[in-house]
């Protein structure tokens, strides 16, 4: 199989070389590189009946590296089961205007916020409100950055429960079977919280950055014409059909939480320069089409979607936020007569533990005799080199 890991090294010190990157940028990229290989160490096991050596190298746990994101997202599943309820759930997702994009691509961190900021407060005011619901809801946010070309595509992804806590606290309000607030509301509601807290980030904030495409939003007037024109237009918030059951709930997170902008898989040629992979067209009946670009282009696109350093991605607000988890969402589960126990903690099990509890296989078994695997001698991590500096662009 080829690999995002195979075109950074081939081309990855090149790319950096030959354009100016932020250090965080640069260090996912060296991650990548070295996960699962020499460069990190790792261990040598040895069975203690039949002698069968496996060599195991570590893993480099960069939340966008797409070797190492399985473990994660099941110990994050696992950890969620707990805060599930009795009833259906919604998929909302909140996109914003492409007009956005460029502006989103040197503000990273700024306009993430104001997106995560404008959603989270359009579904909790609009559910208080007895129009739509009249209770307190919880939901899990996701934030995603690209579109299935690797292009970017800010939107944010929400799993809202069928129902909500009434605001006096003493009974579940469940909502109708469509969505209980009308997407057109929603639409409406998160473009007006969205362009407030973007204007107030423009006059507030003298950091934010305007540049190429950007660059005449600098002048107030202009601004506000851009402003003006992005009110005219129609947000798009999409809303699916709900789960049917809980199961289904945490499979379907599953394949959202700890997704990167691509999977390995997607990969279908690396030859000559040039990368091709699998991506569906939505705008043409979601066939399935694949794209051929440079590994330079591929790279550019990839690293749009790396996130600011320690910008969290899932978030959790009313019922579920984690000062109302012990409280609201256990009052939630006693009206809905649902145990209120705990599943096993998953936080504290070895990664052998967590593989033997998910999928039933032990790997400190030996596969040749069925002995027992132990570690012989640890691996050292090789001394790196020291990373190559950007070019200096003249």
């Amino acid at each position: 199989m080829i690999e995002v890991q195979d075109i950074l090294l081939k081309y990855g010190d090149e790319y950096i070389r030959r354009h100016r990157l932020p250090p965080h940028l640069r260090k996912v990229l060296s991650n990548i590189k070295a996960s699962r290989t020499s460069e990190l160490g790792g261990h040598i096991d040895e069975c203690e009946a039949c002698g069968h050596i496996r060599i195991s190298y570590n893993s480099c746990r960069d939340r966008h590296c797409p070797k190492c994101q399985t473990l994660a997202k099941e110990k994050w599943i696992e950890a969620r089961k707990n805060d599930l309820l009795p009833v259906s759930y919604f998929h909302v997702v909140f996109t914003i205007p492409q007009e956005l994009n460029f502006l989103v691509l040197t503000n990273q961190k700024e306009m993430y916020s104001i997106l995560f900021k404008a959603t989270s407060e359009t579904l909790l005011e609009l559910s208080r409100d007895r129009k739509y619901l009249g209770g307190e809801i919880g939901f899990t946010t996701i934030l995603h950055t690209w579109g299935q070309n690797l292009m970017n595509h800010p939107h944010i992804h929400c799993i809202v429960p069928s129902g909500g806590l009434s605001l006096d606290g003493t009974r579940w309000i469940s909502s109708r079977k469509d969505f209980f607030i009308p997407v057109k509301v929603l639409s409406r509601k998160f473009r007006g919280k969205f362009l407030y807290y973007l204007k107030k980030e423009y006059y507030n904030n003298p950091k934010l950055k305007f540049v190429n495409e950007a660059e005449d939003l600098k002048y107030k007037d202009i601004f506000q014409c851009f402003i003006d024109k992005l009110y005219k237009k129609n947000w798009i918030v999409y809303c699916k059909p709900p789960f049917g059951s809980a199961e289904h709930v945490i499979e379907y997170l599953g394949r959202y939480t700890h997704r990167v902008a691509i999977s390995n898989n997607r990969i279908i040629a690396f030859q000559n320069s040039y990368v091709v992979f699998k991506w569906r067209d939505y705008s043409d009946n979601n066939k399935e089409k694949y794209m051929t670009v440079t590994a330079e282009e591929f790279i550019r696109r990839f690293i749009m979607h790396i996130l600011p350093p320690k910008f969290v991605k899932i978030r959790h607000y009313g019922i579920l936020s984690n000062r109302n988890r012990t409280t609201k969402l256990k009052k939630c589960k006693r009206i809905l007569k649902m145990s209120v126990s705990k599943n096993e903690s998953v936080s504290k099990l070895s990664t052998a533990e967590l593989l033997l509890k998910l999928t039933g296989i032990d790997i400190n078994i030996c596969p040749c005799c069925k002995g027992n695997i132990s570690i012989k001698r640890r691996v050292e991590p090789r001394i790196c080199a020291p990373p190559i500096r950007a070019a200096k662009i003249s």
